[in-house]
């Protein structure tokens, strides 16, 4: 599972997430990607059941490019518990998406495998997605 190594603080804030994806809006690194349409919290164990999805899917051909971490902790109280005495223990890991982030790519498949492999990705995530092309470059010579 993914998890940072080291953190500064224990736990954090639950912080916002309004607004659009600050950066990594584009395919980057490879020829197709899925998007986020929506805003929310993505766990660790949701973004490695999306690549093993997507990876099952192109038979370990083709790369995958991973551009979501989880680093942000989350906490939560125990069962049965009543009322105040301080925040819950970190229970699990989550990255913060925005509306517009590509969150995982893929390159050296077909089109229509990618499509297929991106949408089985997409189902495993809490969020809506779309199927993005990489734009081809305008300077071209």
């Amino acid at each position: 599972m993914l998890l940072p190594r080291k953190t500064k603080y224990r736990k954090s804030h639950r912080g916002r997430r309004r607004g659009e994806a600050k950066g990594q809006s584009t395919v980057q690194f490879g020829d197709y990607g899925i998007k986020a349409l929506e805003d929310g919290w993505i766990t660790n164990r949701q973004i490695e059941a999306a690549r093993i999805a997507m990876t099952r899917k192109i038979k370990r051909g083709g790369k995958v490019w991973i551009n979501v971490f989880p680093d942000n902790p989350y906490t939560k109280k125990p069962a049965e518990t009543r009322m105040g005495k301080g925040k819950g223990s970190p229970e699990g890991w989550v990255a913060v998406v925005k509306p517009g982030r590509v969150m995982f790519e893929l390159a050296g498949v077909t089109e229509d495998l990618a499509k297929d492999a991106l949408r089985l990705a997409g189902q495993k995530l809490p969020i809506k997605t779309k199927f993005v092309r990489r734009e081809s470059d305008i300077f071209e010579s």
